[in-house]
């Protein structure tokens, strides 16, 4: 177990802001900024337990299992915003990774500092989403956040795999996970302000986690975002565009096939690319299930 230093080290002070509210302008931000520069370097060093975490995710998933993220305040409202971003960028169902933050939705745009310390409202909260299948990932920067400790151990009771993410060391939440992530990203200069370097460090790895699993799911082919949805005007083009990226095919070919596929640029593309309908191009999809790239593959072979 560490020592109390290390445990608390994102409520430390800073010891080059000391001064921080005698600082000009241009001081605070380009302290600021050369903080903000630690930030890769303490990730770095939790890559091979973000890996971990990541192989257990999209196993999970690839045998019918959800990723659920659950935090509260800043962390909470990363784990929201990760998690309603996957289904634009990925076209999955909204179901498939979810964010659940203390004190529900309306503490998406007011703080309710309280909601953090309710320990069976953590619980609550899995109970009624989550089954033994999913991955739960709770992140607590202070990695001691009654409300996610109690979500993680309601999860392991269910029988799902726990991710924690957190960024300070030795804490009850990497003991309780099954999958800790430590980032240290070390004391913010404002003291006690996780939005901003822990902020940051945990959007940087929710980032990770979710586009790591999606590509290894086959919801991106190259990289490209094969999988998105042609549900407005700016997805419509970004759709086309990738159909005529993969196969060649002139814009108003990858328009005609894009309609005809009923706006799903994987099953456009399967029909240009291997000169099927779109039934066969579903059905195939289907047998992989859902792997772009093992759609690719199937048909290559035959």
């Amino acid at each position: 177990m560490g020592d109390t230093k290390e445990r608390t080290l994102t409520e430390s002070r800073h010891s080059k802001s000391h001064q921080l509210d005698e600082l000009s302008t241009m001081e605070i931000i380009r302290l600021m900024n050369e903080e903000d520069h630690t930030v890769p370097a303490a990730i770095e060093k939790s890559l091979p337990q973000i890996e971990r975490a990541i192989d257990t995710i999209v196993a999970a998933l690839n045998k019918g299992g959800r990723l659920i993220y659950i935090g509260a305040g800043t962390s909470g409202r990363l784990g929201v915003l990760d998690a309603s971003e996957c289904p634009p960028t990925f076209g999955v169902p909204e179901t498939l990774v979810q964010g659940i933050i203390a004190g529900d939705d309306h503490a998406l745009r007011h703080a309710i500092e309280n909601a953090e310390d309710d320990w069976e409202e953590g619980e609550k909260a899995i109970k009624e989403a989550a089954n033994a299948k999913d991955v739960v990932v709770g992140i607590a920067s202070s990695g001691r956040t009654p409300y996610v400790l109690g979500a993680v151990e309601a999860a392991k009771q269910l029988g799902a795999k726990t991710v924690g993410l957190t960024c300070n060391g030795q804490t009850p939440l990497a003991k309780a996970a099954d999958f800790p992530i430590e980032v240290l990203v070390g004391p913010e200069i404002l003291t006690g302000s996780t939005r901003l370097k822990a902020g940051s460090a945990q959007k940087m790895v929710l980032n990770m986690i979710s586009t790591a699993s999606m590509v290894k799911t086959g919801k991106v082919y190259r990289n490209l975002m094969v999988n998105v949805q042609a549900t407005n005007e700016k997805l419509k083009q970004r759709s086309v565009s990738i159909i005529q990226e993969l196969t060649g095919a002139t814009e108003e070919e990858a328009q005609k096939a894009s309609i005809q596929a009923k706006g799903d640029a994987r099953i456009a593309i399967l029909m240009l690319m291997f000169q099927i309908d779109a039934e066969k191009a579903r059905d195939v999809l289907k047998q992989e299930n859902e792997h772009f790239s093992a759609a690719v593959k199937r048909l290559q072979d035959n």
